[in-house]
This record gives C-alpha cells, structure tokens and sequence, in this order.
C-alpha cells in the first residue's frame, strides 16, 4: 500500500508540468500548421478585448525559439513546486497566472504580450522567497539552486532588452513573492524528502545548467 502510494505521488508530481509543457507545444503546432495567429489573444494593456489574454497568454508564444527557452525552465520549476509544495502547487499556478496577467495588463504597454515567461518568473520567484521564509535547510538549498540556474534572469524584470516582456516577468515576479508570503504557513513541505525523487529533480537541474552552457557557447561561436 505504501509502496503504491508513493508511485502515485511520483506520478502527480510530473502530471501538470508535462501536461502544461505538451500543451504550449501542441498550441504552437496548432498555429504553424494551420497558419494561425494566436497573438491576437495575448495581453493587451488596458483595452477591454485585451483583458482574455489574463487567461491564453501563458499558452501563447512568438516562435520556437521563445517557446524553447521557456520549456526547460517550466518543466523544471513546476517540478519543484509539485514535489515541494504539493498541497498548494495548483493555487500557486493557477491563481498566481491570472493574478500576473492582471497585473501585466494593468501595468504593461500598448502592446500583445504573449509567453509563459510570467509563469516561470512566478515559481521562479515562489520556490526562492519560500525557502527563505520557511527556514527549512532544504528548501534554502533548493533556492539556492535555483537562484544559481536562474539568478541572472531578475535582470529581464527591468527594460533591458527591446521587445520583451519585461513587465510581464516583473508581475509574475512579483506574484510569486507574494504568495510565497501569504503561503508562508500553508502547504506543508515534505519533510522526509524522498532522496530518490529529489536527486531526480537536481540531476534535470544539473542537465539545464550543461545545456544552457553549450548553448550559450554555440551563440558565442556564430558572434
């Protein structure tokens, strides 16, 4: 029976981030395939017909390379939210994605704002602020890690960078910081951390950190 527990476990735990990294992928298919365009229903910045994309945006991307880069981050951070925080892990997504989006539409300029970027600057910023807060050895470990895969990403929550999203990232960051505040006692972690499982979500950390090395290489090469 315990046995049988845990293997459901397991599975819960991947359910939702390759469910929501096969959805984006299939969305963009859609849309190159049929010759779609779906960033009619991002976020448009304080126009009513603009406020739907609160709900698509995070679906929604410009090209394979915009949806590539957000894949591996997504898949890696929903893990760590799952398998962490699993009793609030669909709030967190769920409330702090349209909470984002709102906050974009609110705040952005007149103009579409498509990718899950906001949702992957949410967990980012939820799995770092919670592990502070809480005190727990390995969830400060675990922001640890994550602040050294993704640290330099708190750089795009500004206007460095011309046609990015930057407030979009800066509301997902935002969100996350707040609910890893409002959640702060909710959502017990797990305790007696199966290390089999936790090893598997560092070891896929530790495939992005050598992926991103050689890509960043191969970009150096072409320059």
């Amino acid at each position: 029976m315990e046995q049988e527990n845990q293997l459901n476990t397991s599975k819960s735990i991947f359910f939702i981030p390759v469910l929501y990294v096969v959805a984006i992928w299939v969305i963009y298919w859609v849309e190159i395939k049929f010759n779609f365009n779906f960033n009619k229903f991002g976020i448009l910045p304080r126009n009513f017909q603009g406020l739907r994309g609160v709900f698509f945006t995070h679906f929604i991307h410009s090209d394979t390379k915009h949806l590539f880069n957000n894949s591996i981050p997504l898949f890696v951070l929903l893990l760590s939210l799952f398998y962490f925080y699993r009793d609030i892990g669909l709030k967190i997504l769920i409330y702090g994605g349209v909470l984002s989006g709102a906050l974009t539409w609110i705040i952005a300029r007149e103009s579409y704002h498509i990718g899950a970027s906001g949702i992957v600057y949410l967990l980012f910023s939820f799995v770092f602020f919670s592990g502070i807060i809480r005190k727990h050895y390995r969830l400060i470990a675990l922001s640890l890690i994550i602040i050294f895969l993704y640290g330099s990403m708190i750089w795009y929550v500004l206007p460095i960078k011309e046609g990015m999203s930057w407030e979009g990232h800066l509301s997902g960051f935002i969100m996350g910081f707040l609910f890893s505040i409002i959640y702060r006692k909710k959502g017990l972690y797990k305790k007696n951390i199966n290390l089999v499982k936790l090893n598997l979500i560092l070891t896929l950390m530790k495939m992005e950190i050598l992926f991103l090395r050689e890509l960043n290489s191969e970009v150096e090469e072409e320059l």
